[in-house]
């Protein structure tokens, strides 16, 4: 006899199938197998206390700060652990209890509700000679040439902006940025582009977005986390999804100081309001897209936090993207130039998807498709 300690099993019930389980036990045990772990914000304390006593007569638990027991404080933030399949039990279980207890039942019926799709890759075009890497500078046909090239490489969709929105970049009129558009938009047209990839529109002028999808782009990219009702309407109008974007502040005051009390609580506020915003206006939820805007108005800890917790996001019901290629967060855990930052890019989209992510937005299509494909072996 001989035991090893295995590593993390990603498909759970075919390592389960592969060893002859029963097929009535392979569902039984795949949830046994997936340990979950829920952050509860301000859990008022009676629940807590019971919520501790029910996760400990199945078997699961919930970590709490000392004083939990004797009410010390009114309210208290506490982690859930347990299997998935505790976690079912709870979401029932918790629906007869009071103190908000029912809230917290319906919660995690939402994140087991939570399904996953396979992973796109977004390739960047910049139609500018601002964007803070120089490699994603194209304008018409070299951008043109671009798109072919990354949709060869396996690009699933083309993101294609014609404004920077690094920190303290300079506003652009929406007139210059039309024009920049403009001949690329035209070429999309005219070879049918449009038919071999999705294509985005990285803007949140009106004028620019309806060319764009007159154009045969299906997809808007809005970093100001659709913040203008007309950008919504036109996206229901073209039958086109929706990137929503959060940003603290705008490109030219978004680095200076950015702070947070809780910056998963406030970015999963932005996005319930927006969502139903979009909602309000028409829009189908499935049309959605969400992206936490990594470097938009965070420190490198908040970056960090919003990659550690991204799957979070998922219970909007919504595909979330991330966008962290060659950014300064790289910089910032290993001093790197922009140039030589494809490994950290890698390694922090990677982390990522693992973590939820379903679109990954980066510059370099070719290397994503490569470490995505040898990752997906796992």
């Amino acid at each position: 006899m001989y035991i090893y300690k295995l590593g993390n099993i990603t498909d759970k019930k075919s390592a389960l199938k592969s060893l002859g389980v029963e097929s009535g036990g392979v569902g039984i045990m795949a949830k046994k197998m997936e340990l979950m772990y829920f952050f509860i914000k301000d859990l008022k304390c009676p629940a807590a206390n019971i919520l501790k006593q029910d996760a400990l007569s199945i078997g699961a638990d919930l970590a709490v700060p000392g004083g939990v027991i004797l009410c010390e404080k009114p309210l208290y933030d506490c982690i859930l652990i347990g299997t998935r399949k505790h976690m079912e039990i709870l979401s029932k279980k918790e629906l007869a209890q009071p103190f908000g207890l029912k809230t917290v039942a319906n919660e995690l019926k939402k994140f087991l509700a939570v399904k996953s799709n396979a992973t796109q890759i977004m390739g960047v075009i910049n139609a500018n000679d601002d964007s803070f890497f120089e490699g994603s500078r194209f304008q018409k046909e070299d951008a043109v040439s671009q798109i072919k090239q990354m949709i060869s490489e396996g690009a699933d969709i083309i993101d294609i902006g014609a404004v920077s929105s690094r920190p303290n970049a300079q506003t652009v009129s929406e007139l210059v940025e039309l024009e920049r558009m403009k001949p690329i938009c035209d070429a999309i047209a005219s070879e049918k582009l449009y038919e071999k990839a999705t294509f985005s529109v990285d803007s949140y002028t009106t004028e620019v977005v309806k060319y764009a999808l007159k154009s045969g782009f299906t997809l808007i990219n809005d970093i100001t986390g659709a913040s203008d009702d007309d950008i919504i309407k036109l996206a229901v109008k073209y039958d086109a999804k929706l990137c929503i974007m959060h940003m603290q502040g705008t490109p030219q005051t978004m680095q200076k100081n950015p702070s947070y009390d809780d910056v998963m609580v406030e970015v999963s506020e932005f996005f319930e309001a927006r969502i139903a915003q979009c909602e309000a206006l028409g829009m189908e939820r499935k049309n959605i897209i969400l992206d936490v805007g990594i470097g938009f108005g965070k420190t490198l800890e908040h970056n960090l936090t919003l990659i550690k917790n991204m799957g979070h996001f998922k219970v909007f019901g919504c595909e979330v993207l991330v966008g962290a290629s060659r950014k300064s967060m790289i910089d910032k855990i290993i001093p790197t130039p922009v140039e030589e930052r494809l490994a950290g890019t890698l390694a922090i989209h990677l982390k990522a998807v693992e973590n939820g992510a379903g679109i990954v937005r980066c510059h370099d299509v070719k290397e994503h498709v490569q470490a995505l494909a040898v990752f997906s072996a796992f």
